[in-house]
C-alpha cells in the first residue's frame, strides 16, 4: 500500500494486499492451527525468534490483517485485535501496569470501564486516579505519583460528550515520562487521528462505528510507535529481559513493535480474549464503508441536535457540533469534520418523561448499543452506569435525566418525524 493513499482509500484497501490469483476479498482463515514442514521451524516461532502463525489464540492471518487496516486508518505501526472494547481497554493498560502501579484516568469514561479501572483492576492491585476531563495542567501535574504508568481517557466521551484536549493531556503525560492511551471509538479516525495531536496509544471498541452493523463484539489497540520505553525505568516489562521467552528484551528484539508485540506474547498467550476470524471478516466489511457511514451518521446527528435544540419539550442538548456547545471550539480543533453520530439530551419532566418518550419511539429502538447503522437509544443512568453512584455519575457527566440518542444513516426526515410523535407524547 502506498503511504500516501488518502484515508477512504485505506478503508477499502489497507491490509490485504492480494497477489496474483489470491482472493480479491479478504478471505477467512477459519483455523486453530498451521502446519510445519518440520520441529525447529515450530521451536523457532515459539522463540519469538521467526514471523508465522502456530495457534490462533496469539495471531491469526485474518484477524491480522484487518489489524493492520485500523493501523493503517490511525497512522500507527502496529496493531492487535481484542474480543471487545472493554479487552482492549484492559489489556491497553495491563501491558504496561502491574500491581503496585498507578494509572491517570480520565473520570468522563464509559461506565463499563470505570468499572473496569476502579473495581476489577483495583483488586489486581493497579490503582486509578480519576480527573476531570477539563482539568487544568497543574490539576492533571497533582494526580501522578512515582509509580503512575500511563494516563488514559476517551477522545470523545461515552455518554457524555466530553471532548478531550488530547494535546494537553500527552503533554502532562509525557512530562511525568508515561504514555497517553485513547479511547477514539466514538469520532474513528475518519474524524479524529490522535497520534497526530501526541497520543500514543490508541483503543477502540470496534463493536461500535468500525463494524457499524451490530454483527461483532470487538476491540483493537493501535501503538503509534512514538512513546520511548527506554527513556526512563518505569517500564521493566518491555525493556528489561522476559523469563517466559529465554530472556529476549522486546524494546531490543522488536523496535517500535515492542508494545504490541508484547501484547500478544504475554497477555494474548495467556488470557486468550481473541475475535474468532469470521467476526474480524465482518468487521472489515463494515471498515471498508466507514468514511461513507460516519460522513452520514454526522449529517443527520447534526439536523437531530439543531432540531432538538428548538423543541419546546427538551430541556438541554449536548452534541459538540453545535456553536454554543462547551467543547465547540475543541472540537473543530481535533474534529473538524464532525464528532459522530451520538447526541445527549434531556427531556423536560425528567426521567418520567424520558421513559415515555422512549416508549413511544416508533423507528428508533431502545438498545444497549450505540453507534450502529440503526437510530437507537438509551437512558444511561438506569442502564450502562446504574453501577455507579450518584458521586460517580456526576463525575461521569451523566446526570439523572440524561438520553443517548445514535442517529443512524436512515433518511434523516423519518429520524425526526419519529422523534416528534414520541417527544407530543411527554
Amino acid at each position: 500500500m502506498k503511504d500516501n493513499q488518502r484515508i477512504e482509500t485505506r478503508c477499502l484497501h489497507a491490509g490485504y494486499e492480494p497477489k496474483n490469483g489470491e482472493p480479491r476479498v479478504l478471505p477467512i482463515v477459519q483455523s486453530t492451527t498451521y502446519k510445519y514442514e518440520s520441529s525447529e521451524a515450530m521451536a523457532k516461532l515459539f522463540d519469538l525468534e521467526a514471523e508465522g502463525y502456530f495457534y490462533t489464540r496469539l495471531q491469526n492471518p485474518t484477524n491480522d490483517m484487518v489489524a493492520a487496516k485500523i493501523a493503517a486508518l490511525e497512522g500507527g505501526v502496529a496493531a492487535v485485535l481484542t474480543s471487545s472494547g472493554q479487552a482492549a481497554s484492559f489489556y491497553s493498560v495491563f501491558n504496561v501496569a502491574a500491581a503496585g502501579d498507578h494509572v491517570v484516568a480520565s473520570a468522563a469514561i464509559y461506565g463499563g470501564t470505570f468499572n473496569l479501572f476502579s473495581v476489577t483492576m483495583k483488586k489486581l492491585g493497579i490503582d486509578f486516579t480519576f480527573v476531570s476531563p477539563d482539568a487544568t495542567r497543574e490539576e492533571l501535574d497533582a494526580a501522578f505519583k512515582e509509580n503512575t504508568k500511563a494516563v488514559f481517557a476517551e477522545t470523545l466521551s461515552n455518554p457524555s460528550l466530553t471532548v478531550l484536549d488530547i494535546e494537553k493531556f500527552a503533554a502532562a503525560a509525557h512530562a511525568h515520562g508515561v504514555p497517553l492511551i485513547v479511547d477514539n471509538t466514538f469520532p474513528t479516525p475518519i474524524n479524529c487521528r490522535p497520534f497526530e495531536f501526541g497520543a500514543d496509544i490508541v483503543t477502540h471498541s470496534t463493536t461500535k462505528y468500525m463494524d457499524g452493523h451490530a454483527t461483532s463484539v470487538g476491540g483493537v489497540i493501535v501503538d503509534s510507535g512514538n512513546f520511548d520505553w527506554t527513556a526512563n525505568d518505569k517500564f521493566p516489562g518491555l525493556t528489561t529481559p522476559d523469563d517466559s521467552y529465554h530472556g529476549i528484551v522486546y524494546t531490543e528484539r522488536f523496535g517500535k513493535g515492542a508494545y504490541i508485540t508484547k501484547a500478544v506474547a504475554q497477555l494474548m498467550r495467556d488470557l486468550g480474549s481473541i475475535p474468532s476470524p469470521h467476526n474480524a471478516f465482518l468487521l472489515n466489511l463494515g471498515l471498508e464503508t466507514l468514511h461513507l457511514r460516519v460522513e452520514r451518521h454526522c449529517q443527520n446527528a447534526m439536523r437531530v441536535a439543531q432540531f432538538l435544540e428548538a423543541h419546546d419539550k427538551v430541556s438541554w442538548v449536548n452534541y459538540p457540533g453545535l456553536p454554543g456547545n462547551k467543547y465547540y471550539d475543541l472540537a473543530q480543533k481535533y474534529m473538524p469534520h464532525g464528532t459522530s453520530g451520538v447526541i445527549s439530551f434531556g427531556v423536560k419532566g425528567g426521567r418520567a418523561a424520558a421513559t415515555v418518550f422512549q416508549d413511544s419511539l416508533r423507528l428508533a429502538t431502545i438498545a444497549t448499543h450505540v453507534a450502529d447503522c440503526r437510530t437507537c437509544v438509551l437512558y444511561p443512568a438506569g442502564t450502562t452506569h446504574r453501577q455507579l453512584t450518584d458521586e460517580q455519575l456526576i463525575a461521569c457527566g451523566v446526570p439523572d435525566d440524561l438520553l443517548r440518542l445514535s442517529v443512524g444513516i436512515e433518511n434523516v426526515e423519518d429520524i425526526l418525524e419519529d422523534l416528534a410523535q414520541a417527544l407530543e407524547k411527554c
